[in-house]
């Protein structure tokens, strides 16, 4: 059996995908490919691809400049050569250690996946990123910093993304109590005119985003490539990693496309008689942020309730995972023994990444075992018919990383165009955001309706005007447990529960 003939391979790119234990049918992919790759040529084109706000989509641009339409591509290389200049220029002075980035979701989850890949001991700085809105979780980062050495990049496209206002708002006091200048430490990336690029006017450098790229793809514009090249990080072969992938995943030919082999195994494995998950499982401590990365691109990508035509369909494809062998001491005895729910991609890499290895036995060092135990689990679950690619990685470097991140970037669209979603945009995020603002504005409204005297919520919700008892309660709670002007008193059961005005 010719057990290779089920991969494949580009050794200059230095990746290798592998889909023998699949189980896939390919029979029809090609032909129901066609008008994807016909979709992906229109968007690099310049087609309007979110619809919702009139916009292109052009994170392909990004590495390849000279395909951005309407004179787009001067700009992409200007934004590039500023962000290496801003951390030239760091370098040189040589005065900060520390990088605080501020952000969420594709302003975050990139950025920290790309620090945490490549970062090395000799680093010039040390990347950290507060990306919630939990006051414990910013107090213990910023607590220990030396702010005197400590540079902040505050990223938000919007540049009024709640998260990141609340942390930057929590920062900047924390500067201010440690008598320590904020303005000359603190760099922002957005978008121009943005809430965020006024009030950053005095600030050390502004450097902009633009509106045609969704923040779950904005790894290669100055969201990922100016903290990469603060913390060192080579962001040329960052970039050439992704443009050589890009060039691969343009062919309209199956056989040589890996992200429509990618895509069409997502669209077997993952709508099959029951939908699977997928299970995302690095063989490498350096990638072990990777099934985060993935969990937005993906989901927040093919998540949707309705097609383009407007029918619910309630499409989407789950994805979890940590990383091997550290799962084999936890859920993989589900993924081989428990219901068919999921498929697996395993990713490795070739080269260990450390060549003084110890024997751990005679002839034996620990890069085996992790081989070994890819191996074995990839085995395991073949033997009981459970599904799974690998992925294979010639070693984990900045040229690599990058194009890992573009193969699955164009997965997604591709993937997208079989089952007619829009992937660029989120209503459901936008839903989310509306209906919190709807409990924060419910505050003042609360507290103005409290009174000496303990009342129940259904009480308090009556005299603010207020339907939602389950919201007002937790709300109260809280407030209470913060000594925020609150007083708790407790009933048999949350229904029963009393609160005052305190003082």
């Amino acid at each position: 059996m010719d057990w290779s003939g089920n991969t494949w391979r580009d050794l200059e790119l230095g990746v290798t995908l592998d889909w023998n234990d699949a189980l896939i049918d390919w029979s029809g992919a090609e032909e129901a490919l066609a008008p994807a790759f016909a979709a992906m040529m229109a968007l690099e084109r310049g087609a309007i691809a979110n619809s919702d706000e009139g916009r292109m989509v052009g994170h392909y641009w990004l590495r390849m400049p000279e395909i951005a339409p309407s004179g787009l591509g001067a700009e992409i290389v200007r934004v590039r050569e500023l962000c290496r200049d801003i951390a030239r220029d760091v370098h040189r002075e040589g005065h900060h250690r520390s990088l605080l980035l501020l952000g969420i979701g594709g302003s975050a989850l990139g950025p920290q996946l790309v620090a945490d890949a490549l970062a090395e001991p000799d680093d010039p700085l040390r990347v950290l990123c507060i990306d919630n809105t939990d006051p414990e979780g910013i107090a213990r980062l910023v607590g220990p910093l030396d702010l005197e050495q400590t540079l902040v990049l505050c990223i938000s496209k919007s540049g009024g993304t709640a998260e990141t206002r609340n942390a930057l708002a929590e920062v900047q006091a924390a500067y201010a109590r440690a008598e320590v200048p904020f303005a000359p430490n603190a760099i922002a990336v957005s978008g121009e005119g943005s809430k965020l690029w006024q009030a950053a006017a005095g600030w050390r450098a502004r450097v902009p985003m633009w509106d045609w790229v969704g923040g779950r793809t904005s790894l290669f514009s100055a969201v990922g490539l100016l903290p990469a090249a603060l913390q060192g990080i080579d962001i040329d072969a960052l970039v050439a990693g992704a443009a050589s992938m890009d060039a691969h995943t343009r062919t309209s030919r199956l056989e040589t496309n890996p992200a429509a082999r990618l895509a069409w195994a997502w669209y077997r494995l993952g709508r099959a008689e029951r939908p699977r998950a997928m299970v995302v499982l690095p063989y490498r401590d350096r990638l072990v942020l990777f099934s985060r990365y993935l969990q937005q691109l993906v989901m927040e990508s093919l998540g949707k309730a309705l097609d383009r035509a407007g029918r619910e369909v309630h499409e989407g494809l789950a994805v979890y995972g940590n990383k091997g062998s550290t799962d084999q001491h936890a859920y993989v005895q589900q993924l081989r023994d428990g219901p068919d729910d999921h498929f697996v991609t395993f990713i490795v890499a070739l080269d260990d990444g450390y060549h003084g290895q110890e024997e751990v036995e005679p002839g034996v060092v620990s890069g085996d075992y992790l081989q070994g135990f890819y191996l074995g689990t990839r085995r395991a679950l073949a033997e009981s018919r459970h599904p799974s690619l690998s992925l294979t990685l010639a070693t984990v470097d900045a040229f690599r990383l990058g194009a890992l991140l573009a193969l699955y970037e164009r997965a997604v669209g591709l993937y997208a165009e079989l089952v007619n979603v829009n992937a660029y945009h989120q209503p459901g995020v936008e839903a989310g955001k509306k209906a919190a603002s709807v409990v924060i504005a419910m505050k003042p409204r609360l507290l103005a309706a409290l009174g000496e005297e303990p009342r129940p919520v259904d009480e308090i919700c009556a005299a603010a005007g207020l339907r939602d008892l389950a919201a007002a309660h937790a709300l109260l709670s809280r407030l209470a447990a913060n000594d925020a002007g609150v007083v708790l008193h407790a009933g048999e059961a949350p229904a029963a529960d009393r609160f005052a005005r305190s003082g």
